[in-house]
């Protein structure tokens, strides 16, 4: 194989690869043996037919594709790694040449890693975070856990208030007309939840059971049914239960049945902390997106097209396995949602461009800083994966290979830039 490289404006280069004709030959009499028994031909048992008597009549292009495509990847492939070159995206393949007799010629053309040029990125400014806990947020957390812990109970001596769940039957009509879709049976409702048409609820409130009411909405502007668009309606409700939320009392019993602690005051403690630390890292993830963003502000580069497209179908696959690993198909999800393809990758493409040029940033600044990640720190690294994979570290690395230990030291060495830009910050 012979190689060259051309490089293109826009940060694009251009690999002339050049495959031996005797490999294309080879590559060509493959192909004949994998498509020889699916070929007729008169005079010859099926699957015997000469490959000479097949290009004969057929030409000698119909085993040109299938010789190019096993050609190609194991060519770009060591193309590849002589080039030097940075590649960052999906190679373009385009075939010069190929014809029997003769080497095999094709091009790639790829995108290769931009230069950074960096601004500042050194005394930047960030916000002054305070990790301060008041006793109103304290009972407000606590409070929070007494409404996970409530029971509910049937109430039957006063109507609807917000905040019950109700069981009612109900049936809607536009022009006095039931229209389809409008009606439910036992339907559990909790009052308050805004999870019906706006108003629906609201007017429920002082419903009693039994008793037979009638709810005026209107259908929003954007309502999902083309026909009830706009359109008031009347819904004829009936509850039939009423059941009211039953907070527990919030004491030392309650404590202990919540947490580790005896006492309702040594809980209230816990809980202060716990917020503290909260507000701790939501703190450092402030500042830390507050001085990326500004460095990646201040700097300049030139991204190739290519890679931002490598990075959004790398986005839209990684979407696609996560729906399906929750039992949805990546055509449920657009039939679902109404979403496309297309409106979907165009979507993704800011996000897109805003992680290669914080990744291109982080990197720069990682180098411009000398900031390099010894073994034994992957190695610290990788025993607090296995601890939380309950795993040997061994086995751990037995999985690893040599590329992924580099691309795990690249990214920790870029995590490690940003804690060197958040250190060098100004707060204001």
């Amino acid at each position: 194989m012979s190689l060259q490289v051309e490089k293109l404006e826009k940060n694009m280069a251009k690999l002339t690869i050049e495959v031996p004709a005797d490999d294309l030959e080879k590559a060509l009499q493959s192909a004949y043996m994998k498509q020889r028994k699916k070929i007729n031909m008169p005079g010859f048992r099926k699957g015997k037919v000469p490959r000479q008597m097949i290009e004969k009549m057929y030409g000698a292009e119909i085993f040109y594709d299938d010789a190019a495509n096993e050609l190609i990847p194991k060519a770009y492939s060591d193309a590849y790694e002589e080039c030097e070159l940075n590649i960052v995206s999906q190679p373009d393949i385009n075939v010069v040449q190929i014809e029997k007799g003769k080497p095999f010629v094709f091009t790639a053309e790829v995108a290769t890693k931009p230069e950074v040029t960096l601004g500042e990125y050194k005394g930047l400014e960030v916000d002054k975070v305070s990790t301060r806990v008041t006793q109103k947020e304290v009972d407000a957390r606590i409070q929070e856990e007494a409404e996970k812990n409530a029971r509910t109970v049937a109430v039957e001596d006063r109507p609807v208030q917000n905040g019950d769940e109700v069981i009612l039957d109900f049936e809607g009509f536009v022009d006095g007309a039931a229209f389809e879709g409008g009606k439910g049976e036992n339907y559990p409702l909790t009052i308050g939840s805004n999870s019906f048409i706006p108003g629906f609820e609201e007017q429920l409130v002082g419903a009693e059971a039994g008793k037979e009411v009638e709810v005026n909405v209107t259908f929003p502007e954007d309502y999902h049914a083309e026909e009830l668009k706009g359109k008031e309606a009347v819904f004829k409700c009936t509850v039939h239960e009423i059941k009211a939320k039953e907070l527990p009392e919030i004491d030392d019993e309650f404590a202990a049945e919540v947490s580790e602690f005896d006492t309702l005051e040594e809980y209230k403690a816990d809980v202060k902390v716990k917020i503290k630390d909260e507000k701790a890292a939501e703190g450092k993830t402030k500042k830390e997106d507050q001085v990326v963003e500004q460095a990646v502000k201040n700097a300049e580069m030139e991204i190739p097209k290519a890679m931002i497209e490598t990075q959004v179908r790398q986005m839209a696959d990684d979407f696609a396995q996560r729906i399906q690993s929750q039992g949805i198909s990546l055509e449920q999800y657009f039939q679902f949602t109404g979403m496309t393809a297309e409106k979907m990758l165009e979507e993704m493409r800011p996000q897109a461009i805003k992680r290669i040029e914080t990744r291109l940033v982080l990197e720069a600044i990682a180098k411009a800083e000398n900031i390099e990640i010894s073994d034994e720190k992957v190695d610290e690294e990788l025993a607090k994966m296995a601890e939380s994979y309950k795993m040997e570290v061994d086995k751990l690395k037995e999985f690893m290979g040599e590329n992924e230990k580099n691309q795990m030291k690249e990214d920790m060495a870029v995590q490690e830039a940003v804690t060197f830009l958040v250190e060098n910050a100004v707060e204001k």
